[in-house]
């Protein structure tokens, strides 16, 4: 017996959303079903596609009811929309950050916990072969005990940008559209992390929010961790284009992700992997390179099909709502203690939001 295909309503059809709409379209298990957005141009987003076009979200629950969601809304605009499907029993896939404060955040989990209804986070690089790899040789202590991990995310962003005010305003920065990934990167491939310490500039645009930020953290495990990031930087270490996996990026091969342990050294993405040729080895000792080989799939195309097995009930989230919250979590917690001077720990906010 031949399944049907999952029938997906898309919700925003700005720049990712565009994207998704193209995913949809190409993949046979998936319809692109209704397409909602008040704007001109998403109509004409549908009509390219064969969907129905909606200015309401709720209406197009009501009146389609898709197997499965895509949100791909301004930041705050993802709690209502999340709690809107899971209270129509429909499983969503929400873009990062799941939402834009802690308050919302826990909202939408309380409301997926009480339905039962899945929720995915489109922290889509936990989906990239290389991501999942480095957390496996983590896990499986190919590098020994994790001691130091250094991530870089920098690019320079054009001017019409920022054209849309949402990304010039308080929960559009960089920190919340860009590093959070990193950041979710990091705690799949590390563990969690417990404290941070950060400074953040916005000197080169003059805008409301941060241009670039430089944080040192606290890992769980002991471990230590330094990030640097900035959208206003000409630069190839970052995620997006060393991996060759994002949707609208050129590729430059280099590293985003160095991790350092007790035996070994990975780099990320081009997964070589540093150490000694005895486990007698030390600094005097030269190092070997052995590189670790991917099986070259593509990050929003497992997430997709990861997706369709959720919709379809064998699988369960990779990331779920509590998890994408508790990576805003952390890095909200960069703002406050780049705003504060002070270290600061995730626990903090999570406790303030639960008492506000």
């Amino acid at each position: 017996m031949v399944s049907q295909p999952a029938k997906i309503a898309l919700l925003g059809a700005g720049l990712i959303g565009g994207e998704h709409a193209a995913l949809l379209f190409r993949n046979p298990k998936t319809e692109l079903v209704a397409i909602v957005d008040p704007a001109e141009a998403a109509k004409s987003v549908a009509d390219q596609y064969g969907a129905r076009h909606y200015c309401d979200a709720l209406t197009m629950l009501e009146q389609i009811r898709p197997d499965g969601v895509i949100i791909a809304l301004p930041n705050a605009l993802h709690a209502a929309a999340v709690i809107a499907c899971v209270e129509h029993g429909i499983p969503c896939l929400v873009e990062k950050p799941v939402a834009d404060t802690l308050e919302a955040a826990m909202l939408l989990v309380a409301a997926a916990d009480r339905t039962g209804v899945p929720v995915l986070v489109g922290h889509h690089r936990r989906h990239s072969p290389d991501i999942a790899k480095a957390r496996q040789l983590v896990a499986e202590g190919a590098l020994g005990r994790l001691v130091a991990v250094n991530a870089m995310w920098m690019a320079d962003k054009p001017g019409h940008y920022f054209n849309t005010a949402w990304r010039r305003e308080p929960g559009g920065g960089p920190l919340l559209i860009n590093l959070i990934h990193d950041v979710d990167c990091l705690r799949f491939i590390c563990g969690d992390i417990e404290e941070v310490m950060a400074l953040t500039s916005n000197t080169v645009r003059g805008f409301e929010v941060e241009d670039s930020a430089s944080i040192s953290a606290r890992f769980t495990s002991g471990a230590l961790g330094t990030f640097l990031m900035s959208d206003a930087a000409v630069s190839p270490y970052n995620w997006d284009t060393a991996a060759g996996q994002a949707l609208y990026f050129p590729h430059q091969p280099e590293n985003a992700y160095f991790l350092s342990g007790t035996q070994a050294a990975l780099a990320v993405p081009s997964m070589d992997l540093w150490m000694h040729e005895t486990q007698n080895g030390d600094w005097q000792h030269p190092l070997v390179r052995r590189h670790v080989t991917l099986d070259g799939s593509r990050a929003y195309d497992n997430q997709l099909a990861h997706f369709i097995d959720i919709i379809a009930g064998t699988a369960t989230p990779l990331i779920s709502a509590r998890d994408g919250m508790m990576t805003l979590a952390t890095t909200l917690t960069i703002a406050r203690s780049a705003r504060e001077r002070r270290p600061v720990r995730p626990q903090e906010l999570i406790d303030d939001a639960m008492n506000s």
